[in-house]
């Protein structure tokens, strides 16, 4: 008998246990709770002064930038610096709602990508959500995105690829750039009397000539400057893809700016340029570069104005990108990358046995670079480049992006795409070019747009678009300066807004298939692109939908504080 009491007091003690546990969890996780279960004020110090506190460790970030007030300090986010919070059931996010919400700042004039928001995301299992800010540069040719606002989650989907039809007759989107809330494409052709032209994605296969610049038969670059989009034009040597040349003889080398329609106005032409290789923003200013011989680097100064500078060692400089406060460059002679810091340049020596270099991306902090001919990337390491793996059996890797978490890259000679899943492995989603009887495919560039990933390809012509999980982007500039930015999921959509505005909404998706439970922590300020570069302040995040009133709310606190000044 004696024994069935202690048995029973035993128990007792176990329910009791259980009882006590599960009311901490739920203090600690209630879906229902008005307060935010993590708020970082960074008003001078990193903690979390929600009901949770949770642990949360400071990696370099200094408090000495001005807040969204004028007066309440803010946290400022560097090269390498970011906040780790530390795993905790408060952050499981499982199937349910949850905001983010948060001031962010950046400079008009910028020398690397924006980088990462907030993450909570596990890479080798593709599971939580990102929230970050792009500034795609070196995606081939093309400044891709700029200033672009992101959000999404995955719980390890499928990768979906949809063909987004042929721009026109051409032969290759040579550049992809999204502004103003539409996806431009660049085109080559080489067709009889065929010119390069610029169009308009409007939907399902459906894209709008937006006119022709120039009378050479490729647009090879698109860039965003001072909110407007640039193109650029190339004479492309279409035996270089092992098909037959062009019979247009005109030379390239115009940079023409957009006004709207078919309207383009010409703001220079590069001397003794026939193809234009690339063009970047860096700290507020336009370059652009040569893709063929002689080697070519120049600066816009004013419409008809252009000022040739040096190149490294009389080498090629054909993508630009931006990254850690410098101008990067891939080259076509020797298989190595540059760096440019406004005045001079640095042999980054060549990547492995590699003859040409071609395109760039950013991630997990560090620049990825993509070669020809062993169809490696590699990853700057300090001042030494990693090996990370070939993709397939292909030889060239050329568009690089990263999108919703994760690295995608495209190849050559099959036009395959591959999703980077860590150490060496790369995984293929998908070829997405099968024209028969051809010695060359290529993916051949990138562009955020709409929550999806754009790629072109070579010969057919055609762009197709990734989905990897619910995903979406604000998909005009966002201006320098302070805004408030809160991101939602509310059952099966996603919501940004900005400055209390909605800006994107997703399709309805199924929750039930996003669990986004996961034990990694969460990141104020990085994750799978860039390191933040900007300042940030209080930035909370709750286990429910915020509705706009609320986030109105939130946006008046401050915007009262600086309109009383």
């Amino acid at each position: 008998m004696s024994g069935f009491v202690m048995l029973g007091k035993r128990l007792f003690f176990a329910l009791a246990i259980i009882v006590v546990l599960t009311g901490l969890v739920a203090a600690v996780v209630r879906a229902d709770d008005r307060e935010p279960v993590g708020h970082w004020k960074l008003a001078g110090d990193a903690k979390d002064s929600s009901a949770n506190r949770l642990d949360t460790f400071n990696h370099c970030v200094l408090f000495a930038a001005k807040g969204p007030d004028g007066k309440i300090p803010a946290a400022r986010f560097e090269v390498g610096s970011s906040l780790k919070v530390k795993t905790s059931p408060a952050l499981r996010l499982g199937t349910g709602d949850f905001s983010i919400a948060l001031w962010a700042h950046t400079s008009e004039k910028l020398d690397d990508d924006l980088g990462d928001l907030v993450t909570l995301y596990d890479a080798k299992k593709r599971v939580g959500f990102n929230l970050s800010l792009r500034n795609n540069t070196g995606v081939t040719t093309s400044q891709a995105n700029t200033r672009q606002l992101q959000f999404g989650i995955d719980a390890g989907s499928e990768p979906k690829w949809t063909d987004e039809g042929r721009p026109g007759n051409t032969v290759l989107a040579f550049a992809l750039a999204v502004h103003d809330g539409n996806l431009f494409a660049g085109t080559a052709s080489n067709g009889k009397n065929e010119v390069g032209r610029i169009y308009r994605y409007d939907g399902l296969a459906n894209w709008v000539d937006c006119g022709a610049p120039d009378k050479c038969n490729a647009i090879s670059s698109l860039a965003v400057f001072e909110g407007k989009l640039y193109a650029a034009s190339s004479k492309y040597r279409f035996a270089g893809s092992a098909l037959p040349e062009s019979d247009n003889p005109n030379l390239g080398g115009g940079i023409y700016r957009f006004e709207g329609e078919k309207l383009w106005t010409e703001v220079g032409r590069l001397p003794n340029t026939e193809a234009v290789g690339g063009m970047v923003v860096f700290k507020g200013r336009l370059y652009a570069s040569s893709l063929f011989k002689p080697a070519g680097f120049f600066r816009y100064e004013a419409d008809g104005k252009w000022t040739a500078l040096a190149v490294p060692d009389g080498k090629r400089v054909e993508s630009l990108g931006l990254f850690n406060g410098y101008l990067w460059a891939t080259s076509y002679d020797g298989g190595r990358v540059y760096r440019y810091d406004g005045t001079a340049w640095k042999d980054f020596g060549q990547l492995g046995d590699n003859t040409q270099t071609y395109s760039f991306a950013i991630h997990r902090g560090r620049l990825c670079v993509g070669t020809w001919p062993s169809g490696k990337v590699f990853r700057l390491n300090e001042d030494k480049w990693e090996d990370l793996g070939r993709l397939g059996n292909e030889l060239e890797v050329m568009g690089m992006l990263v999108h919703n978490g994760q690295l995608y890259a495209g190849t050559l000679p099959l036009a395959e795409v591959y999703r980077y899943d860590g150490g060496q492995t790369w995984t293929k989603t998908a070829q997405l070019d099968k024209t028969p009887d051809v010695k060359y495919r290529r993916a051949w560039t990138m562009a955020q747009y709409k929550g999806k990933l754009f790629c072109s390809t070579l010969p057919s012509g055609h762009v197709h678009s990734l989905e990897a999980g619910p995903c979406i982007t604000h998909d005009r500039e966002l201006a320098s300066g302070w805004h408030h930015i809160t991101a939602v999921k509310q059952g099966g959509t996603l919501r940004l807004h900005v400055d209390g505005k909605v800006v994107a909404e997703s399709t309805r998706f199924d929750p039930a298939k996003f669990d986004l439970t996961t034990d990694e922590p969460m990141f104020i300020g990085a994750g799978a692109g860039n390191f933040f570069n900007g300042a940030m302040s209080d930035v909370r995040l709750y286990r429910r939908a915020l509705n706009t009133e609320e986030i109105g709310q939130l946006q008046a606190a401050f915007k009262g504080k600086r309109d009383e000044r």
